[in-house]
């Protein structure tokens, strides 16, 4: 049977044994051919055959649990029919694939659906189309911010992760990759970020959100703070890539409070938590905020390249011309777009999100009582982390003990061996990220923590063990 006309189901992985991983000659051209830059790979060497729903198969026939989901692109999962038939149902239209910014039929219903999810006050803003990837629309989102408010700096904060071009990388937490090009500071501003678990103030609670809007406004007031006037103030409501850092509450509303009494533009990256992954469409709402600029990726192209900017209407001062992007225009990816925007919201996906997500998260908290190299489990929905500290770590103090990438490493790839795909990320590596697709049911959620629960328990018998030789 075809595979886009079916989803894997539960029953076909149940009682699947552990996996013994082959070498594929496919693997090792990709090692021959590919740049070094490559990355997922390293992690996850499989050779990918056929997919469906939250599972995919590689060409071993060996049946994996996808919790990676294209770094959580696929909202619906794998091959989803309403995806399916939605490109099916475009190309059989006739209309033009590539219509740089022309617009079509198609484009106009893709931009209603988008725009009913917003708030109402949203809803009477712009939006411009960028080049594929979620760096392409943060990169439109600072010239638009720099060009409306006439300066340069923008402020971010520590862990942030938005993107890997030469105009995002100075707003990213992660030093490695910007070192080898001169640090790539650019015109930004790093702030400590609200990480409870970690407090850089060694505060945490209430105290610790206290400290850090106390110091956001003195860099936003102080003419003697050192920090020039910004353009914008650039945040994720849920740090992805820095290991799955919410942010509370009632620090989003005290940046939102402050930023608006300075007159500097909010801007919030939703790349990864956007269309229902956090427990609502989009994971501002939760703190009862709207944002100036709404910088938007990977599940709003449904699984295809899509990347846009919404923005307040006052902001719309660049000209004409002034960011564009050749593949801005790709039709197929509004047609997914629209099918999974559409579903999400009929389906109520992102309840479903948030009900799954706290199962899960429950699961974790059960197997970590068990295990103390689980040092914290949070997020919000299903966007979940798992911080790993390693049992055999000595440490005396107030803080948090340091966190062990070599340890999720290794449950990483026993996970694997499991059959399920997860990816690690965050301080030191040290944080393994679930972020199944909106369609998990409990069931699988339930198989999931089954199996993560016996890859740990490989995972630190071997690190025990090897420790003590």
């Amino acid at each position: 049977m075809n595979i886009a006309a079916r989803l894997f189901e539960l029953d076909d992985f149940r009682g699947q044994a552990p996996i013994h991983l082959r070498a594929d000659p496919i693997l090792q051209r990709q090692e021959q051919r590919e740049s070094s830059a490559r990355s997922y790979p390293r992690r996850i060497p499989l050779v990918l055959s056929e997919a469906g729903g939250v599972y995919v198969r590689d060409t071993a026939g060996q049946l994996y649990i996808d919790c990676l989901a294209g770094a959580g692109t696929l909202a619906l999962g794998h091959n989803h029919p309403v995806v399916i038939a939605a490109l099916h149902d475009a190309i059989a239209s006739g209309v033009p694939l590539h219509t740089l910014d022309l617009s079509t039929r198609l484009k106009d219903e893709f931009v209603d659906a988008l725009f009913a999810s917003l708030p109402p006050t949203m809803r009477r803003g712009r939006i411009q189309f960028c080049g594929p990837s979620g760096s392409d629309a943060i990169e439109a989102a600072l010239k638009l911010v720099r060009t409306a408010m006439g300066r340069r700096v923008v402020i971010g904060f520590s862990g942030a992760y938005h993107g890997m071009t030469a105009g995002a990388l100075p707003l990213m937490g992660n030093l490695a990759v910007r070192e080898p090009l001169g640090g790539a500071t650019g015109d930004a501003h790093i702030m400590p970020f609200p990480y409870d678990y970690r407090c850089p103030f060694g505060l945490g609670g209430e105290s610790a959100i206290d400290a850090h809007l106390r110091l956001l406004e003195q860099v936003l007031t102080d003419p003697e703070s050192g920090v020039p006037a910004p353009a914008a103030v650039l945040l994720e409501v849920v740090q992805g890539e820095g290991g799955v850092v919410p942010a509370p509450m009632r620090w989003l509303q005290g940046v939102r409070r402050l930023t608006r009494a300075a007159g500097v533009p909010l801007v919030i990256d939703e790349i990864q938590t956007g269309v229902g992954r956090t427990g609502s469409f989009f994971a501002f709402e939760q703190a009862g905020i709207e944002p100036d600029v709404l910088v938007l990726s990977k599940a709003i192209g449904g699984g295809l390249p899509m990347a846009v900017v919404i923005y307040r209407d006052e902001l719309d001062r660049w000209a004409p011309g002034a960011h564009a992007g050749t593949f801005r225009g790709n039709q197929l990816a509004m047609a997914a777009g629209l099918a999974t925007v559409k579903h999400v919201r009929d389906e109520a996906l992102d309840l479903h999100a948030e009900q799954m997500g706290a199962r899960l998260r429950a699961h974790l908290r059960e197997i970590q009582a068990d295990f103390p190299a689980i040092g914290d489990v949070r997020g919000r929905g299903l966007m979940i982390g798992v911080e790993m500290v390693g049992e055999t770590v000595a440490f005396d103090g107030p803080a948090a003990p340091p966190g062990d990438g070599g340890m999720a490493r290794a449950v990483q790839r026993a996970c694997l061996e499991q059959g399920l795909i997860i990816e690690v990320g965050g301080r030191h590596g040290a944080v393994l990220r679930f972020l199944c697709p909106l369609i998990v049911t409990t069931e699988e959620i339930d198989e999931i923590a089954d199996r993560f629960r016996a890859a740990i328990g490989k995972a630190c018998a071997t690190h025990v063990r090897e420790a003590a030789e």
